[in-house]
């Protein structure tokens, strides 16, 4: 009965768990109460699919796959989880019994001149000892240590698992962000080349009235000087749009050598629509917010561990084996010995040192508890400044079709008027520049809303 009341006691104290059980932090005070999202509750383990595909372009689908196969930075991310979750297991281990194997042999020259304290004379010798059995160690998590250990290495690697995803999410928004600026590119160089020709043409006939004294030298110089500017405008976009390139390169994960975008203007093609009236959910996908708040479960459980060392340490060690002077007897029932008890330490000193740690720990999740409630904040800012920019975009981009449109048509009437002589050179002069200003100014303006539209599905944590 005694041992039965022993093995319930031990039973009952192992359900002890010293430390604060987790509860999620309380973001009150950072989250109006009249927004129209709410409190993150992480939902990073949620498949959120190939989100780039919302833009139905084929060479952006090739090039999200190559990164995501080859990128380093990303292989790099998987490798730190999988060290996240070995030290995770490590932790498990710890409530599993340490049984070792052994097995030995020694020579022993003993002296013939030990201090003894009778006068007997002990002759020197030669012993041999041979040994082999199984030794068992484990300590009794009375107080939850263990228990607090592998909760802190499993939200630690939830944390990694979900900084991984925050990795390749940034790593599929920068090659999304990064393909479409190769885009604006070619839309800037499609309409500086149909520059360039317009303007090599008309200083091709100007060139011929200059010869036959129609017109004045001024104009014939300062069109070819307007064609010189256009290729020189060329040129600086093509250097924009290969360093655009080589940093697709870099984020693919192949050397931009050999690495090549084939050229295609965006168009007037607009973005794929998010629709403004979320649900709340979509901020719980956000990697950052969920290892945020993983980080926060880690730290509290680190607290239990450093309390646990103020309690007493329960130790139950054994050991079964053989021992003999030779071999041939090694494995003989008189050559068994054992042994087997518990022990049990308690720290008379160091209970400052203990004190000092336990306060530690609180204070780290006191700052985890705050970085949680930056990175939900920062989730909200990001949400709403995407959804301004996608709106000011869609309306600039209007205002700038408008501006296209009737800058092209006022450079035809001046055109027209100039072959009339009514108009200067200069009138038509500043016409084409305003018309070629206008299309530039759009093809940027398409690129920004495409960025803005990235930005905004990474701020919803990749998809909605």
């Amino acid at each position: 009965m005694k041992r039965i009341y022993l093995m319930l006691g031990v039973t009952v104290l192992s359900g002890c768990t010293v430390g604060p059980d987790y509860v999620k932090p309380d973001t009150a005070g950072v989250v109006p109460a009249a927004w129209r999202w709410q409190t993150a509750e992480p939902r990073d383990a949620v498949p959120r699919g190939e989100w780039w595909r919302v833009f139905r372009d084929g060479e952006l689908d090739r090039l999200e796959e190559l990164a995501v196969a080859g990128s380093p930075s990303l292989a790099a991310a998987a490798a730190r989880v999988d060290q996240a979750r070995a030290g995770a297991r490590i932790r498990m281990a710890e409530w599993v019994p340490e049984v070792r194997s052994r097995a030995g042999g020694q020579r022993e020259q003993t002296s013939g001149n030990l201090p003894t304290p009778v006068p007997v004379q002990i002759p020197a010798a030669r012993i041999d000892s041979f040994s082999t059995g199984l030794d068992l160690s484990y300590e009794i998590d009375l107080w939850g240590k263990v228990r607090r250990e592998v909760e802190s290495a499993r939200a630690t690697a939830d944390a990694a698992s979900a900084s991984y995803h925050g990795a390749m999410l940034t790593l599929t928004g920068d090659v999304a962000a990064q393909y479409f600026i190769v885009r604006a590119s070619d839309a800037e160089l499609d309409s500086l080349r149909r520059t360039i020709a317009l303007r090599e043409q008309w200083t091709g006939l100007l060139g011929e009235k200059f010869k036959a004294g129609v017109v004045a030298e001024t104009d014939y110089a300062r069109a070819r000087g307007e064609v010189a500017n256009a290729k020189a405008q060329l040129a600086e976009v093509k250097r924009q749009r290969q360093e655009a390139s080589d940093t697709l390169a870099l984020l693919c994960g192949v050397a931009a050598g050999g690495f090549a975008v084939p050229e295609r203007s965006i168009g007037d093609k607009a973005p794929p629509l998010i629709p403004a009236g979320l649900p709340a959910s979509v901020l719980e996908r956000r990697p950052d917010v969920a290892a945020a708040e993983r980080t926060v479960a880690a730290r509290n459980a680190e607290i239990g561990v450093a309390k646990a060392a103020a309690f007493p340490s329960v130790r139950l060690t054994g050991s079964s084996g053989y021992l003999s002077k030779d071999v041939d007897s090694l494995l003989s029932a008189d050559s068994q010995v054992w042994s087997l008890g518990p022990s049990v330490s308690l720290p008379f000193t160091g209970w400052a040192m203990i004190r000092f740690k336990v306060e530690a720990q609180v204070a780290a999740r006191e700052e985890a508890v705050a970085q949680y409630r930056q990175a939900v904040l920062t989730a909200i800012r990001d949400v709403e400044s995407g959804l301004a920019q996608v709106r000011y975009l869609g309306e600039q981009a209007e205002a700038v079709a408008e501006a296209v449109e009737a800058s092209g048509k006022a450079t035809e009437l001046i055109r027209a008027s100039y072959e009339r002589g009514a108009v200067s050179y200069l009138d038509l002069l500043d016409a084409e520049r305003t018309r070629l200003q206008s299309e530039l100014a759009s093809a940027r303006v398409a690129a920004q809303r495409y960025l803005a539209t990235v930005r905004l599905i990474k701020a919803l944590g990749g998809a909605w």
